[in-house]
């Protein structure tokens, strides 16, 4: 089988390559999968750079979600056969014809449900509604978020949206006001604009802030921090941009801001499996009623692994890159 693999850390155009494996073979719990679609998240880059929170032992395989067919079950495993289609995320290797993963990651997938959709599931549009549980924000309420064009942002204002929360998202270019509208995401600013305070607190009216989301860091993540109201709290959750914040201390002390981190994969292995299951049936939900989408901007071969990461981290890119065997 064929496989994307890399053996030190540094620039995945660097070190990423492609090379022929024999296939795994599944332990005890496990399910043996054949890829059909694969998505290259901003996580899998900064594993692969050795930046992220957890760093594999190398040499290592990439990719850390799915969509694939069961191909073959380990001991153990009930209630998948083979030939099931399913999602998998939260694992190592998935940029591979063939992978394992622990059948405890894997979700049955509809049969009305598009692989491309199928394939971004769980990582980005769970990261979004987790978000959204852990800001416990009433219907009415305001959350104003940055890396609005992202795909934690897209999700996270369209998931709002269906809870009756207002989303206000700061973008980075006029451009990206134009691409949320196109996907029907409203109420966005963009930050190269003189007056783009002014513009946000028009939008924001008499309402208070209760809760800020910055993935970027820098000073974008004061820019989101200068429009909470009294007592918000400001979360935190990437550092696309930068990995230092500049937070004025001013407000921060006599407004009563609080300042706290969010990381996808601890809040995920530390839920309730009925909040789990909620969340998934909300994400199900919003995917198959169209309220809810997750754009697809190219997919490659794994064989063109590298133009693909080039094409993920290009400016303006508008929904997930993809890989298929």
């Amino acid at each position: 089988m064929l496989t994307i693999t890399y053996d030190r850390f540094g620039d995945p155009a660097d070190v990423l390559r492609t090379a022929e494996a024999d296939a795994p073979v599944p332990a005890a719990g496990e399910a043996l999968l054949r890829m059909t679609l694969a998505p290259i998240h901003h996580h899998d880059l900064w594993t692969i750079r050795g930046s992220y929170g957890v760093r594999p032992a190398l040499p290592s395989g990439a990719g850390s979600e799915a969509v694939a067919v069961v191909e073959a079950l380990g001991e153990g495993v009930e209630g998948y056969a083979v030939g099931d289609r399913v999602a998998a995320t939260g694992i190592t290797g998935a940029w591979a014809e063939l992978f394992t993963a622990p059948a405890s990651s894997l979700v049955p997938v509809p049969a009305e449900l598009p692989d491309e959709s199928a394939a971004q599931l769980l990582a980005m549009p769970f990261s979004a509604v987790s978000l959204l549980e852990h800001l416990d924000l009433a219907p009415g309420e305001v959350l104003v978020q940055n890396a609005a064009t992202g795909a934690v942002g897209r999700l996270v204002a369209q998931f709002a949206r269906l809870r009756g929360i207002r989303v206000i998202s700061l973008v980075r270019r006029g451009s990206g006001v134009e691409e949320l509208a196109a996907q029907g995401i409203g109420d966005v600013v963009a930050t190269d604009r003189e007056d783009w305070q002014e513009q946000a607190r028009a939008l924001i009216g008499e309402a208070r802030v209760a809760a800020g989301l910055d993935s970027v860091g820098g000073e974008a993540a004061g820019q989101v921090l200068s429009l909470l109201g009294d007592g918000g709290r400001l979360v935190v959750f990437g550092a696309m941009g930068d990995s230092t914040m500049a937070l004025p201390s001013g407000p921060i002390i006599f407004r009563d801001l609080k300042v706290e981190g969010f990381w996808g994969s601890r809040v995920s292995a530390e839920m309730a499996p009925e909040v789990r299951r909620r969340l998934i049936g909300e994400i199900f939900s919003g995917l198959l009623s169209g309220e809810v989408t997750l754009p697809v901007a190219a997919t490659f071969p794994l064989e063109e692994v590298a133009a693909a990461v080039a094409a993920t981290l290009t400016d303006g890119r508008q929904g997930k890159v993809l890989l298929r065997p």
